[in-house]
């Protein structure tokens, strides 16, 4: 929001939410109800292009969202070295608002002049008019417009909102308040409208020219340089003629520099153009990939999982894990990805953080919870890990974390078969498992005299049902497998129950919990898991804690993504061990039967700033 809000700062439309595509309905609804009933002479082709040219419009913006976040985590040719935060991600949360705006308009103009409707779909004319009219009258007031706009009492108002984000990303460029985007519209409405008037506007003027601007929009609000400089080389006054993403990086970070839309002559012109251009492009050129000292290992979860990516959806991605009832209608392009990701995807880079000056990343393998079930699948997945682990190694990492079912133990015995095959990388693998059971035992309420323990006895569940009985509480379980297989594989015996009742407030549970006998807790029980995956909540009298995970601290940069199905800032316990063993330098690993001290990564987690998460229904 801007700092003093303006007249017009909100867009009209705001309060209907998800559902705002609804004003366009009328249009789209008699767009439709022409092309049932007349006959093909008699249609208007413009008015019928106009929907699928604003689907387009969003498909070419979250293809360069998409573009930016993983360029950008990877860091080579970075610009500007901060990160973004969750503030940012809702403040651009609409940036889809134009284009609602945009159809608005489209519709009206279609309607209200003849001279709009059945347009062609080439004119030279209108083409070279479109490009004329840009360069000169469209550049020109832009430029004296941008500098009015920061003049201290409009940009209070309303350009401090754009402002707000001074690390860039390609939906940066259209984040204004309502009336600034109302003086953009009437501003490129120049070429646009002067080609109707006079008769020269086609389907390539009209839809090329707002094509052209979110292409320039998109591409100097991204936080990277990707331009090459031989471009520049070869036809000289192009430096004029096109700005690059580091030219306007500037103008976000010195403010008073750097004020041209898309053609950089005017601040050479003038004299704003910053002193630093030329030297920050060719920096930003040369900037290579960064280094890592640690690598979170996870994995796809559900199909509809690759919008939640905070190289998908960005709105989404800033929000736990839930299926939203527009997902469904993307369900061919979740297809898609899924037949890709399972014949040719290959582990990508999600993204990157910051904290005490350690850098870490988070990568991703492009298989889903399904797939890790299916023994088939297993020696690929298997490849998979194996190829990061060691390309970790190659990129100077000294920890990898394998998150949720990377760590399987029927998968790869908590990653230990990966060691014996490598016995001699320098890498530490994690798993994590240490710091999962001290999120369990210091969420369970102080107090509890006795818990029921229910899932798989992997060995997470077997640390913790041995602490438990440790700390003098009764750990109960109503299978006598279970309870015998207890029994072996901990020293501590005289607190394990074999229980027929379902009286304890308290379940400790994982893997393999059936909404059976969920239904069979007393109300308000607390469930508390041990297990990277969440249970399926059958109860809605009774609370789910979350798996184990614990809070970020305010220093870790460039967090505005949120883990699956965790709150924002949470992190799960594998990640967030794999973050303390870097920072401690422990020199071991964590997979196979092998487990560090519960109580001596708690404390180190604490002592980095790393707090226990609250309790969520």
């Amino acid at each position: 929001m801007a700092t003093t809000p303006g007249f017009l700062t909100d867009w009209p439309w705001k309060h209907l939410g998800s559902f705002k595509y609804v004003i366009l309905a009328p249009w789209i609804a008699h767009s439709v109800y022409c092309l049932a009933t007349k006959e093909q002479d008699e249609r208007d082709s413009t008015n019928l292009l106009i929907v699928p040219f604003l689907l387009s419009r969003m498909v070419h913006n979250q293809l360069w969202i998409s573009f930016s976040r993983y360029r950008t985590a990877k860091g080579n040719n970075r610009i500007v070295d901060k990160g973004i935060e969750f503030d940012q991600v809702d403040r651009e949360s609409n940036w889809d608002d134009q284009i609602i705006l945009n159809g608005i308009v489209l519709y009206v103009f279609n309607t209200m002049t003849s001279a709009a409707t059945n347009l062609p779909l080439w004119r030279s004319d209108g083409v070279i008019m479109s490009i004329f009219l840009h360069a000169g009258p469209v550049e020109f007031l832009y430029y004296w417009l941008h500098i009015a706009l920061h003049h201290h009492y409009l940009y209070s108002r309303y350009h401090s909102h754009h402002h707000s984000s001074i690390v860039t990303e390609p939906i940066t460029s259209v984040i204004h308040p309502f009336a600034e985007h109302i003086a953009y519209f009437l501003l490129f409405g120049i070429p646009t409208l002067s080609t109707v008037f006079t008769g020269t506007a086609s389907l390539a003027s009209l839809f090329g020219y707002i094509t052209y601007i979110d292409l320039m929009n998109n591409m100097g609000h991204c936080n990277f340089e990707f331009i090459p400089k031989w471009i520049f080389s070869i036809f000289p006054p192009l430096k004029y003629l096109m700005y690059t993403p580091s030219f306007h990086s500037l103008h976000h970070t010195q403010f008073r520099t750097n004020y041209s839309l898309f053609m950089p002559f005017y601040d050479y012109i003038y004299g704003t153009l910053d002193k630093s251009t030329d030297s920050l492009y060719e920096k930003s050129l040369k900037r290579q990939e960064d280094s890592t000292d640690v690598v979170h290992l996870t994995h796809l979860t559900t199909p509809e999982s690759i919008y939640h990516l905070r190289l998908g959806f960005s709105s989404l991605a800033s929000m736990p894990q839930n299926k939203k009832w527009y997902i469904w209608f993307m369900w061919p392009v979740t297809l898609w990805t899924m037949i890709t990701n399972c014949f040719y995807g290959r582990t990508f880079i999600l993204e990157r953080n910051n904290l005490e000056k350690f850098k870490f990343q988070s990568w991703s393998i492009p298989r889903y919870n399904l797939q890790y079930l299916l023994n088939w699948q297993s020696q690929a997945i298997n490849s998979l890990i194996e190829d990061a682990i060691l390309q970790a190694e190659e990129k100077g990492a000294k920890v990898l974390s394998l998150g949720l079912l990377n760590q399987g133990e029927e998968l790869n015995r908590n990653g230990e078969i990966y060691i014996e095959r490598h016995p001699k990388i320098k890498i530490k693998v994690v798993d994590g498992s240490s710091l999962a059971v001290a999120v369990v035992l210091n969420s369970i309420p102080k107090g509890t005299t006795k818990v029921l323990l229910r899932g798989n006895l992997t060995k997470v569940a077997i640390s913790i049902a041995s602490s438990l009985c440790q700390r003098g509480i009764q750990v109960a379980t109503f299978y006598k497998t279970d309870y015998e297989k207890l029994k072996l594989a901990t020293s501590c015996q005289g607190n394990f129950v074999l229980s027929k009742t379902f009286d304890q407030k308290i379940w400790v549970v994982g893997d393999g919990l059936t909404e059976e006998e969920q239904m069979k807790a007393a109300k308000r029980t607390l469930f508390f898991p041990f297990s990277q995956l969440p249970p399926k909540k059958a109860r809605h009298d009774c609370f789910y804690h979350h798996p184990p995970a614990m809070l970020a601290p305010s220093s870790l940069q460039n967090l505005h993504a949120c883990e699956n199905w965790l709150p924002r800032r949470a992190m799960s316990a594998p990640r967030v061990a794999g973050i303390v063993h870097a920072l401690e330098g422990w020199d071991v690993h964590e997979c196979g039967d092998k487990m560090i001290d519960v109580d001596k990564i708690w404390e180190a987690s604490l002592k980095h700033g790393f707090k226990p998460l609250a309790f969520a229904e």
